[in-house]
């Protein structure tokens, strides 16, 4: 461990998705931790129960007021869920740890007693909302998580006010113990790529000349065949790229296109590297996003950074992330999908007022916003 900087204050944090995760909850947590680490404000303690996955482990940035801590004990993976779940505390209270955060939705039992202050981040509560995506003993395991974390907490950060809602609504929690603090785009998606990174992406996927993009985890709450159904009220020429971790709902989504003869529209690409999607966004006609239910929705933040309108449906939290110039349908409403992607497609009239305007209305989402509330809450609480 390297020594501590004088006269700063120590923050721990929850590292796990960060060396583990390489979407959603590891960029929350890795975006979060750099732009809070250039602040300079704090020395930073990542707690992780293992080095986890060495390029995601690397994309924190070096500096001397970051440091990675593991188990001092624990090698067994009992052993690590046990330290994280509660033996982190002797630890964090060993290394003189004066606040702690969990940045996806849990903190470990017994913080509240150490005399640590806490931040729990929660990102959605869809296993409450929508149990139907979940086996029952996952609900159950969620639910005993959240609720004993309601406990702990000193300061609860909800990621979008759809998600305060359902954490009022659910913990029976007053809305004044509760923050929003947007989460933030990882800086890649505001650079604009270079035309040879571009041909090069286009070239190793083969990609059609004009496509649609759809970027999430392909499962059933994502709902990416509304998109694919889409496309039969769609000229023929416009085809559906969807990127994602492949799950079941995948071979549902080549099982459909097979029986309806869009297998030549549709490519669905796994494993594509983070450097790869700016690209991937940046030659796309339009993004769509048609989940059922977000605590936010990144992904459209990171396409209209990237110059692209969206579709996205309604039901969740798509239209706080997407602001007022993007289209939202219901998520059951194909025909009403493709009206909207038919706004979007390259020469629609329109169609660059509606990206400026959505360009200026996420400024609200910018990295330096969100480190910046989050260093305001730290020493509020300190």
């Amino acid at each position: 461990m390297q020594p501590i900087m004088a006269g700063r204050m120590i923050i721990g944090f929850d590292a796990k998705r960060i060396v583990r995760n390489g979407t959603g909850l590891g960029n929350y947590g890795r975006t979060l931790v750099n732009d809070l680490a250039a602040l300079d404000d704090f020395d930073l303690r990542l707690y992780a129960p293992d080095g986890g996955v060495t390029h995601l482990r690397s994309q924190i940035v070096g500096r001397p007021n970051v440091t990675f801590c593991f188990p001092h004990f624990a090698h067994t993976s009992l052993g690590k869920a046990l330290w994280r779940s509660g033996g982190i505390v002797r630890q964090l209270v060993h290394d003189d740890v004066q606040l702690y955060h969990g940045l996806t939705g849990e903190l470990p039992k017994g913080i509240s007693s150490s005399g640590i202050r806490s931040v729990v981040t929660i990102h959605d509560l869809i296993f409450l909302r929508h149990p139907e995506y979940y086996k029952k003993v996952d609900v159950k395991l969620y639910t005993r998580k959240f609720q004993q974390t309601l406990k702990e907490a000193d300061r609860i950060v909800a990621i979008s006010e759809c998600t305060r809602r359902d954490i009022c609504e659910y913990g029976e929690v007053d809305a004044s113990r509760i923050d929003v603090i947007y989460q933030s785009c990882a800086p890649r998606f505001t650079e604009v790529p270079r035309p040879w990174q571009m041909w090069k992406v286009r070239e190793s996927y083969e990609l059609p000349d004009r496509y649609i993009l759809s970027v999430g985890s392909i499962e059933e709450r994502k709902n990416a065949l509304l998109a694919v159904r889409a496309l039969h009220h769609l000229p023929d020429d416009v085809s559906l790229v969807i990127v994602g971790k492949p799950t079941a709902y995948s071979d549902f989504i080549r099982e459909y296109l097979l029986e309806h003869r869009l297998t030549s529209r549709v490519q669905i690409l796994h494993g594509v590297p983070d450097e790869d999607l700016p690209s991937l966004y940046r030659m796309a006609d339009c993004f769509v996003y048609p989940s059922r239910y977000e605590g936010f929705g990144i992904p459209i933040i990171e396409a209209i950074s990237q110059g692209l309108p969206v579709v996205a449906c309604t039901g969740s939290c798509l239209e706080e992330a997407g602001g007022p110039d993007n289209l939202y349908v219901d998520p059951d409403d194909e025909q009403a999908m493709a009206h909207a992607i038919s706004q979007m497609l390259y020469g629609s009239p329109g169609r660059e007022q509606r990206i400026a305007r959505s360009q200026e209305y996420i400024r609200r989402f910018e990295n330096t916003d969100a480190a910046r509330r989050f260093d305001e809450l730290y020493h509020s609480l300190l």
